[in-house]
């Protein structure tokens, strides 16, 4: 059984204990992730990135931002169990394909969307 896999099975317990499965659907999920990556943003918001990294030297500032980062994993790996979505599996299979969408020659150093590299440099960014 894979890390993954043992959290998953630890995280369907403790809802279980809890009768919070009615409550994990697939919907309340990914609003309860989206909720959690916004508690993330809000700890980085207005500060610029040089601040970011000299704060997170602190361990105020990292106990709160490892804390949040904790909250969007733990709903991402329980929605992914929800929905039966391998995670491992799926992320590699997402690397393997923007690899073939920003080959190295043409997306070295650009921030282009992948439908636009090789033509003109645009302002979209890359997933």
């Amino acid at each position: 059984m894979s890390d993954i896999q043992q959290l998953q099975a630890r995280l369907r317990r403790f809802a279980d204990e809890r009768d919070w499965g009615q409550f994990h659907t697939p919907k309340n999920l990914v609003l309860a992730l989206i909720g959690e990556v916004g508690e993330l943003a809000a700890e980085v918001q207005w500060l610029t990135d040089g601040e970011v990294q000299r704060r997170l030297a602190a361990p105020a500032l990292r106990e709160r931002v490892a804390d949040e980062i904790a909250g969007v994993f733990i709903y991402l790996v329980r929605f992914a169990d929800i929905t039966g979505i391998d995670l491992l599996s799926t992320a590699y299979s997402k690397i393997e394909r923007n690899e073939s969408r920003y080959p190295v020659d043409l997306a070295r150093g650009q921030s282009t969307k992948h439908t636009q590299l090789g033509k003109s440099i645009g302002t979209e960014h890359h997933e």
